[in-house]
């Protein structure tokens, strides 16, 4: 019989090189979690499934149907080249061109001779099928209908999960400094991400039944995404806004961090222990947190004992151009923070990468492996020491939002506790739509597919993305939505004064015939600046 196994929840004590991993673990932190969650424990079913992937073992208790019987013989798709869309520049010293048509602008021509003005539909493609069965022995190579749409593992797909926890610890996160890095569980988008982070660290609250200081709080920007704000309500929280400017939550000054914890008043109830942020094209305001703000927010964060929320849904949207023309720009929409004002100076040392806000990258960071990835202003993990941090991700803005896709990246004991959550709850994501995914990733494993007399299912083709291939589309996908904000932000740049010509009697004269001047009005409509990040202006 075959001894393969797949490991419930994998925990790293040695980096990815092989050296001993001395960086200290993270603070236990289960004093935050609600009543519930303190008393889940594993699910006695679904620890057993990850026996059923062995080759050659059977089940007869977990009322899993005949993977025969599913009416689904393959999953078949065309999908993207990984090059399809043109990357932009890095930094912010060198935004791309502008008033030029986006269509013009958007195919990457030296790997497509379709013209520019063609529907990106008819660019080169891979054609991709998951088979029904595949013979692969190993779980995390084993892409097919077969476990795919099986009851399955809470974390999420074998080979999808951990394609995603090699991106999350290896290239997005590389620098957490906690022992192990940050671990992964898949989710059902961002909005369930949320909904099991407020189950696991909140109690509900009732003004009938409980007592005033007993209410749970939660802070969050004061104009803050209202999906987050809608989830939190219900459950009697006592939403704290924090004031902001232009990159996002301000950690001093009159309403910002410090003071809203220095000075809480204790009789709406009790501190909040829990932070919701949107840092990376925060929605709506569209700014950006940088490196230094994030260092203080955390630095208070970690005083009172905060949980930050991470939610970053836009996080590859990061557009270095806007940084540049933001900073040449006056009046009362110009750039106001220290970062800001500073950030077009250009680095005296070659070697030095800009992040998007134009700081400087800390020279003792390891590189993500990827220029693009190096570029961009990291996630709050990469300074979290405590482990306090808990970050959403999705493929919606990356794939489709219809995916329902995402993952939590935290400290190995916070996920413990999402995945009891997660395995008497949404159990994990679709499966069609994971097996697709880790199709498109990672490619079929030829070897290990059943053939037909036709030949392979899976085409020579599609033989998937890849890590290169994914952090690729990532970096072609903000190249297309830099230059399509960049043209809407130069329109709207253009027409944001209402220009109104006329005569004044009080100033004409015998002298000039009135037909040959006039009185041009030009009064502001609106104002706005060029967003560094995101979706919104």
């Amino acid at each position: 019989m075959a001894t393969t196994t797949l490991p419930a929840m994998p925990q790293s004590t040695d980096s990815s090189d092989g050296a001993v991993d001395s960086r200290p673990p993270p603070k236990d932190l289960s004093h935050h979690l609600s009543r519930a969650t303190k008393s889940r424990a594993a699910s006695s079913m679904k620890a057993f499934y990850k026996y059923f992937a062995i080759p050659g073992i059977g089940q007869l208790a977990g009322g899993l149907p005949n993977n025969y019987y599913f009416p689904f013989d393959t999953l078949e798709a065309k999908v993207a080249q990984p090059e399809r869309w043109k990357p932009t520049p890095n930094e912010p010293i060198d935004p791309p061109p502008v008033h030029q048509l986006v269509n013009s602008l958007s195919l990457d021509d030296k790997n497509s001779k379709a013209k520019a003005t063609s529907s990106p539909l008819n660019q080169p493609q891979s054609q991709i099928a998951v088979p029904h069965t595949s013979h692969q022995p190993n779980p995390i190579r084993k892409i097919d209908l077969s476990s795919a749409l099986q009851y399955g593992t809470a974390q999420g797909y074998p080979p999808l999960y951990y394609f995603i926890r090699q991106f999350t610890q290896d290239h997005l996160h590389p620098n957490c400094p906690y022992k192990g890095g940050p671990e992964v569980i898949l989710t059902c988008g961002n909005t369930d991400g949320f909904s099991k982070v407020l189950t696991a660290f909140t109690n509900e609250w009732s003004e009938e039944k409980d007592w005033v200081r007993d209410r749970e709080g939660l802070l969050c920007e004061e104009f803050a995404y209202m999906n987050a704000v809608q989830a939190a309500k219900p459950r009697g929280m006592n939403v704290a806004p924090v004031k902001m400017d232009d990159e996002g939550m301000l950690a001093t000054g009159k309403g910002g961090l410090k003071d809203v914890l220095e000075n809480w008043d204790f009789k709406t109830g009790r501190r909040p222990h829990l932070m919701y942020t949107v840092t990376m094209g925060q929605n709506p305001t569209s700014g950006v947190l940088s490196l230094a703000r994030r260092r203080e927010i955390y630095a208070l964060c970690s005083k009172y004992d905060v949980i930050i929320v991470e939610d970053d849904p836009y996080w590859y949207l990061q557009f270095p151009s806007s940084t540049a023309l933001n900073a040449d720009r006056v009046g009362p929409l110009s750039r106001t923070s220290a970062s800001s004002k500073a950030a077009i100076t250009p680095p005296t040392d070659a070697n030095t990468t800009l992040l998007t806000t134009g700081e400087a990258r800390p020279s003792s960071w390891k590189s993500s492996g990827f220029p693009f990835l190096d570029s961009l202003v990291p996630s709050f993990i990469s300074i979290d020491t405590d482990g306090r941090v808990i970050r959403l991700d999705t493929f919606s803005k990356t794939v489709a939002p219809g995916c329902r896709l995402g993952w939590i990246s935290a400290q190995p004991d916070i996920v413990e506790r999402i995945l009891r959550i997660t395995e008497t709850s949404t159990q994990q994501p679709s499966g069609f739509v994971q097996s697709i995914i880790a199709e498109t990733l990672l490619g079929p494993d030829h070897s290990g597919i059943e053939t037909t007399k036709k030949g392979s299912l899976a085409l020579p083709d599609g033989a998937g993305w890849k890590m290169p291939g994914w952090v690729r589309w990532l970096e072609g996908l903000r190249g297309n939505y830099e230059r399509r904000m960049q043209t809407m932000c130069s329109i709207l740049d253009d027409n944001k004064y209402l220009l109104k010509t006329g005569r004044r009697n009080s100033i004409a004269t015998d002298e000039v015939d009135a037909d040959e001047w006039s009185v041009v009005t030009k009064t502001p409509v609106y104002d706005f600046i060029f967003p560094v990040g995101g979706m919104f202006i």
